[in-house]
């Protein structure tokens, strides 16, 4: 692991900051390198308010989206809500039929299948709009580039309203509307909203057409922070202000099916981190193992009993997903070293056994054993299929590109895509990809690197640090937990190895004569040498809150440990 420590910001902004808010230099610091370095920018980030939400008709298409759903509701038409089978997509699709259903009884819901259809609007998605009568297609977190489906849709007399947050292309479908703040032409302030963010704004533009306040949505941001946390979008701008919302709904009254997932948790308060961790793995897993329907039922029940029940599947759906994913990576992790990969500059594994809904995750896993670029293929329809995963600061989309003559189809961006080889050409396509990733990929990216916020001593974690640290929450790209050095720290004596293996180290640590921490290392079991008797060491870490049995504790997170430096 390399540490790297940020450099210092801005001394002008940190005092500034330091003065007018009260803080410490510490806290001044993180603001500053947050980007937040005035009075008025700390407010928006410390007091998110629903009021700082940007008028939804700022964005491109938006009057036209409203005047299209206007009319099929003045028409009673009947509307097809579509989205993808992630998290994203299923929450947009049970955000705008749990919005609609208010007011508007005639509309359908329809999730592709991950297998039979693959990603985005299908045709098989049409013909089942035209076959139950659709005329309005509302596509969610998919669409941009689906050129040819949209003019399928109007060979059959349908309409597409398409609210989509991927990247377009310099062309985009002609649809009635497309709602996509990354349009070139589109000047909505906040470019990071996730699919079912840009489904929320369709409905605070319909509301506000209602006579609606923006405080009668609240109920709706469960979804939104849920879709926020799972997509890993910045939690920036309008994002923080969703999730922060969003998560006290969780927290205090979810919708029926979201409840439903997390009832049996012994947590007090569930985080960001809980959402990408807890909730939005089951709902996933209901289109990696079954089909995405299974979560747009359970997010839209109304009945506590059969949202139980629906519950109860997904858990089992996510239960068959995990001991998949154990069993595969291991299948995989044996596979590198039978074929001798640990020294190649890639990862590529094969299995035409393995489960196409896992293979990311799969992919994941074994990007941080090995820490290099992966890919694992399955086979599908008689085809070889796979997900890609990068390291920081390779873009294994661009490496992708340069082996295309033996690529099939492929999608996605700089640290993730996926992509179909047919068989004759899998070893041709391996050996390109390895030849690239070799002559390009720089020393550095190879090893994983842990951005540290500052250095700090254990005396500068007071009640008061601690209190605004707090208000740093929700965390997540934009806005990571503080990371933080302390040097020559020692264990009191209780260090050991703890977890089914052994691979975690759990601590009580304290730095010159301040109060004792509790202290976890998850994957760090072999670096107990480093800590047992007393030895001074460095250490990396977050600090986080630790919920158990009614008692809350600090506790730190760490992240590495090397011997004392100089």
């Amino acid at each position: 692991m390399r540490w790297k420590l940020n450099p210092p910001p801005n001394q002008e902004n940190v005092n500034e900051l330091i003065n007018c808010l009260s803080v410490d230099k510490t806290i001044a610091t993180l603001l500053v390198q947050r980007g937040i370095d005035t009075f008025e920018k700390a407010r928006l980030f410390f007091r998110p308010s629903l009021k700082d939400l940007h008028n939804p008709y700022l964005m491109k298409d938006m009057d036209k989206a409203i005047e299209r759903i206007e009319k099929a509701i003045l028409q009673n038409e009947k509307i097809l809500i579509y989205g993808d089978y992630d998290v994203d997509g299923t929450t947009a699709v049970s955000l705008l039929y749990s919005y609609f259903r208010t007011f508007y009884p005639n509309m359908l819901t329809y999730i592709p299948d991950r297998y039979n259809e693959g990603y985005g609007i299908s045709f098989q998605g049409i013909d089942f709009a035209e076959n139950n009568g659709c005329s309005l297609i509302i596509a969610l977190d998919c669409g941009i580039k689906s050129y040819d489906k949209v003019e399928y849709a109007k060979s059959k007399n349908i309409d597409f309203i398409i609210a989509d947050h991927h990247l377009p292309d310099a062309e985009i479908p002609r649809a009635v509307a497309v709602l996509d703040p990354k349009r070139k032409d589109c000047n909505y302030p906040y470019k990071e909203l996730c699919g079912c963010g840009i489904g929320f704004k369709i409905v605070q533009a319909l509301a506000e057409k209602r006579g609606q306040k923006v405080e009668d949505l609240i109920p709706y941001l469960d979804l939104v922070a849920a879709a926020i946390g799972a997509d890993i979008v910045p939690i920036t701008g309008e994002n923080r202000i969703l999730a922060k919302f969003g998560l006290e709904v969780i927290n205090t009254n979810p919708r029926n099916g979201i409840k439903a997932l997390i009832h049996n948790l012994q947590k007090q308060k569930l985080t960001s981190t809980d959402v990408v961790f807890i909730i939005a793995p089951r709902i996933n897993a209901a289109g990696r193992m079954k089909h995405g329907n299974y979560a747009v039922q359970l997010l839209t029940e109304f009945d506590w009993e059969q949202a139980l029940e629906f519950a109860s599947d997904i858990e089992l759906f996510n239960s068959e997903r995990k001991e998949l994913d154990e069993r595969t990576t291991q299948e995989a992790l044996l596979q590198i070293v039978e074929t001798q990969q640990e020294n190649l500059s890639t990862t590529v594994v094969f299995n035409e056994n393995w489960h196409k809904g896992i293979i990311g995750i799969v992919a994941s896993r074994l990007t941080e054993t090995y820490y290099k670029p992966t890919i694992v293929f399955t086979e599908s329809n008689g085809k070889m299929v796979a997900s890609a995963r990068s390291v920081k600061d390779f873009d294994i989309h661009q490496a992708l590109e340069e082996c295309s003559e033996f690529i099939e189809q492929f999608g996605g961006h700089k640290y993730a895509a996926g992509l179909t080889v047919t068989k004759e050409k899998f070893i041709d396509f391996r050996n390109r990809f390895e030849e690239v990733v070799k002559t390009t990929i720089t020393e550095a990216s190879l090893y994983p690197e842990i951005c540290i916020d500052t250095q700090i001593d254990f005396s500068d974690i007071t009640q008061k640090f601690m209190r605004i640290l707090k208000q740093f929450e929700p965390f997540g790209p934009g806005n990571m937990p503080p990371v933080f050095l302390t040097q020559s720290v020692k264990d009191t004596g209780y260090c050991r190895k703890i977890g089914k293996n052994e691979e975690h180290l759990k601590m009580f640590v304290k730095q010159n004569n301040s109060v004792s921490f509790d202290a976890v290392g998850f994957g760090l079991g072999d670096k107990i040498g480093l800590v047992k008797n007393q030895k001074l060491f460095d250490m990396v870490y977050s600090i986080e809150e630790n919920h158990w049995n009614g008692n809350t504790t600090l506790q730190l997170k760490v992240k590495d440990i090397s011997e004392k430096r100089t």
